[in-house]
């Protein structure tokens, strides 16, 4: 209080210097007018001293909830969150609203990737829609919880009408030595796609390689621990164990980890304009009966089942220019993954007219990638190119070699995307793609899609 009645003075000392310097007749009036300036300066400290000895007096009352003892009050200092009034629950609350409109010129029934045994509820949800729809919109509620930790919580609500918890975790915000644990549902971390929710991605869709590899973006329930590096470069590396319910993985009826992921990542700036970040990334999971169904030579339908490990590797790299490092009006970004997996284990295979399946061991190495490149020439405008491809370098049946016609076919797909921007909440897009994700045909697929921001809605990563 004795800085802010000096800093008063010095301000009314000004006033008092600037008045000798008035005509006399003015004189009279600054001198009102600086009388009426001290006596409200004086008033106010008062005041504030005031509400500041309630408020020490208040806060060496409070006893934490169950316990009457006030001196725990004084050795054990209360959270945040325990304080009182209506403020005392106020999450940051976001939804985003997302529909489309889409012409295919090739019917998406039975929308496979050849080559790429999909389960059944994903090629379902991976499958293109005619039409209008309504895209996945989200609802996301977040909170720091005290000093020490922070939640989230994120509804997807499906064009189906059907409605899944996305995301809901736990987040440390305190831990020494650039160390960070977040438990709970979560989307992991590997590659650089992943951890985006799909209103942030730059085009319609996610590209091939993380339908393939992925289901279009793998989440799982676990715990993940990241540790970042006190260093000028960017550095940081990360760990989870969680339950690998998600394809490639599959729910099991069993204690320990179904799924494993490590991953490091790397990044900085060159000079004001450019900055980069590599990464690389590991996911192992164990499915146990994996289903799929497919298509024979002959028309019949084939059901099989997979048993065994899969491990995916995923390198990803990402570079960024603004002219003078201020990118409102223009800028540019180039990204591109690149993921490699192997699955070795028990296939069974069942034909439709057969009486029981065939068993056999099943081995495969599949790749896939893709490039995108987006440049915005105005505050509002950008337009950008993606193209993606899969191959299937090795495909072992086993006992089954010869049940399916495995097509010599690498699906890939070539997009061309424009976005108007009027304001950080809205976004309007057009996006025209050419996908062969089948041989010998060709689907031009045209997309309208708008993205809404309602509510506070947090900062996305580099």
């Amino acid at each position: 209080m004795l800085n802010c009645r000096t800093l008063a003075s010095l301000a009314l000392t000004t006033l008092a210097y600037s008045a000798h310097a008035a005509p006399a007749a003015d004189l009279q009036q600054i001198r009102e007018e600086i009388a009426q300036l001290r006596a409200n300066y004086e008033a106010r400290i008062s005041d504030l001293e005031v509400r500041l000895k309630q408020a020490e007096q208040r806060a060496d009352n409070v006893t934490p909830a169950g316990d009457t003892s006030p001196n725990l009050s004084a050795a054990a200092p209360q959270p945040a969150a325990a304080t009182s009034g209506n403020a005392a629950f106020n999450p940051a609350i976001s939804l985003i609203l997302s529909g489309q409109y889409a012409t295919l010129s090739r019917d998406p029934t039975g929308f496979r990737l050849a080559g790429f045994r999909l389960p059944t509820d994903v090629r379902a949800e991976l499958a293109p829609q005619r039409g209008f729809s309504l895209s996945e919109s989200e609802l996301g509620i977040s909170a720091n919880i005290d000093h020490l930790f922070a939640g989230a919580l994120n509804f997807a609500i499906h064009p189906d009408n059907t409605v899944s918890t996305e995301e809901a975790y736990m987040q440390t915000t305190a831990l020494a030595s650039g160390l960070t644990v977040k438990a709970g549902r979560y989307f992991s971390a590997i590659g650089y796609m992943n951890e985006q929710h799909a209103h942030a991605w730059d085009f319609v869709d996610a590209p091939l390689p993380y339908q393939a590899f992925l289901g279009g973006q793998f989440g799982d329930d676990g715990i993940q621990v990241r540790w970042l590096a006190p260093t000028d470069l960017f550095v940081e590396t990360g760990f989870e164990a969680g339950r690998g319910a998600n394809y490639p993985g599959t729910d099991r009826n069993k204690n320990g980890a179904g799924a494993t992921a490590i991953y490091l990542h790397v990044g900085g700036d060159i000079g004001i304009e450019n900055s980069w970040r590599a990464g690389l990334s590991r996911l192992a999971t164990s499915p146990r009966n994996r289903d799929w169904t497919e298509v024979d030579g002959a028309g019949n339908d084939v059901t099989g089942s997979f048993s065994g490990s899969s491990r995916l590797l995923i390198a990803d790299a990402v570079w960024k220019w603004a002219p003078n490092g201020n990118p409102y009006r223009t800028n540019f970004k180039l990204q591109g993954e690149y993921f490699r997996r192997s699955e070795n284990g028990v296939q069974a295979m069942t034909v439709a007219s057969a009486l029981a399946p065939n068993v056999g061991n099943y081995s495969t190495a599949q790749s896939g990638w893709y490039v995108q490149g987006l440049y915005q020439w105005a505050p509002t405008w950008r337009g950008g190119l993606r193209s993606e491809r899969l191959e299937t370098n090795r495909l072992d049946d086993g006992a089954n070699n010869g049940t399916l016609i495995n097509p010599d076919h690498s699906p890939s797909r070539n997009s061309l995307v424009i976005d108007y921007q009027p304001s950080e909440f809205s976004r309007l897009r057009l996006q025209f793609a050419r996908d062969r994700s089948q041989p010998g045909v060709a689907d031009n697929q045209l997309y309208v899609q708008y993205l809404m921001s309602i509510g506070a809605h947090g900062a996305h990563k580099f």
